[in-house]
């Protein structure tokens, strides 16, 4: 077996079920699940239907590349939603289509440390998305964690990082806009890792899935390919994005998304997912087509994210602490008793499931971000999240002496 297998940690979701294996919860309150990611809004009727009308495709086997119409949909799209030029990303070379993002992240990863030389590093946000961690162990290198607080803005701080770390660094991890923290980089904070990665010689993989769920219809999220080009990196060298049908469409169980940037990281990744077999089915690639070719559905789902926060955070207010996120469909509230006590303990009087923030982060020389935060996923309808504040509200007012 691969040793490596030895260093994973438990995904955040096995350590939530065992916390609450021995709690009953009140039989008289529905249960309502904020813990999980997992977007709840419909999913758009014209992409279902898109799919059903391509089902006989299943027939025939898809390329490891996708179709032509699909890169070239989802260069369109960036390019219109990135405020790019026509024809700055060559469909042809710098677009991937993958099978979702998480596997497309743990598969870069495989595809970028070189396990020979001595002692690579991945260099990643803290709390972040487990699938890093798990891709860097598994690829032979050791992580560097950036403790993501309210100091620094829930951005990784750079700066902090030793000159010994950043010549072992083969790979920066970023997440913008963040999970959990809903966080957004800016131009300088981009600026500042991609003259680093040129100094030192490593690649930054950008993970924007949650780039199409902002609160401010005006001020939509930089990326990295904007940046980029903003800076001057015409051929977006060193860096590469993933995005998602998930988050943004509803489309979580379609395992739609894309990598984009670097035209030679690309070709070594399409060669590694080649062998890797992992191309995408063609009615999901017809699917994905018409996802990404409409916006209006997009504008919809974030009114009601837009609604959820505004309702959730009015009845949290002065209650729990929290910043309000830009971005994401998450709230990283602090805690007024440890995070897993105060999760255990929500649901056991509410009936209400949050995750830990502990769970997302590991601890360093100056603890753990995480601890005394949980992370709030607003998935759910209107009146379920607005019934759980309540229910939050209630339980951390039986907290007080």
């Amino acid at each position: 077996m691969n040793s490596n297998l030895q260093l994973l940690h438990p995904y955040p979701f096995e350590k939530l079920k065992q916390l609450k294996a021995e709690v009953e919860p009140p039989t008289g309150l529905e249960h309502i699940a904020l813990s999980i990611g997992e977007p709840k809004h419909p999913a758009p009727e014209f992409v279902k239907q898109r799919l059903r009308d391509s089902v006989d495709k299943l027939a025939l086997y898809p390329t490891t590349a996708g179709s032509p119409e699909l890169r070239s949909t989802i260069s369109r799209w960036l390019e219109q939603r990135f405020s790019l030029p026509y024809k700055a990303i060559d469909p042809e070379t710098q677009v991937l289509p993958v099978v979702g993002t998480r596997e497309a992240l743990f598969a870069f990863t495989q595809t970028v440390i070189d396990s020979a030389s001595p002692n690579p590093i991945v260099v990643s946000p803290n709390p972040f998305y487990q699938i890093y961690e798990g891709a860097a162990l598994l690829a032979g290198a050791e992580l560097h964690y950036l403790d993501c607080d309210l100091q620094n803005g829930f951005i990784p701080n750079l700066d902090l990082v030793s000159e010994e770390i950043w010549q072992r660094c083969q790979l920066l991890q970023l997440c913008s806009p963040g999970n959990p923290t809903g966080a957004v980089m800016s131009l300088d904070q981009y600026q500042q890792a991609i003259e680093l990665a040129d100094k030192y010689d490593f690649i930054i993989s950008s993970d924007e899935c949650y780039s199409e769920v902002y609160l401010d219809e005006s001020n939509p999220p930089l990326g990295l390919l904007d940046a980029c080009w903003q800076l001057g990196r015409r051929d977006f060298s060193r860096c590469v994005v993933f995005h998602s049908l998930s988050k943004r469409s509803n489309l979580p169980g379609l395992r739609s998304g894309f990598i984009a940037g670097d035209r030679r990281l690309l070709q070594d990744f399409l060669k590694y997912r080649t062998y890797h077999g992992c191309a995408m089915s063609l009615p999901v690639q017809e699917a994905s087509i018409s996802a990404w070719s409409d916006e209006s559905h997009v504008i919809e789902n974030r009114a009601m994210y837009r609604e959820k926060f505004a309702a959730v955070t009015q009845i949290l207010r002065g209650k729990l602490k929290f910043t309000e996120p830009s971005a994401s469909f998450y709230l990283w509230p602090e805690t007024p008793i440890d995070d897993t006590e105060f999760a255990l303990g929500l649901y056991a009087q509410q009936n209400v499931t949050i995750l830990p923030g502990q769970y997302l982060s590991r601890s360093t020389a100056t603890g753990n971000p995480g601890q005394n935060r949980v992370r709030m996923a607003l998935v759910a309808d209107i009146d379920e999240c607005i019934e759980a504040a309540q229910r939050i509200v209630q339980y951390v007012d039986s907290l007080k002496p």
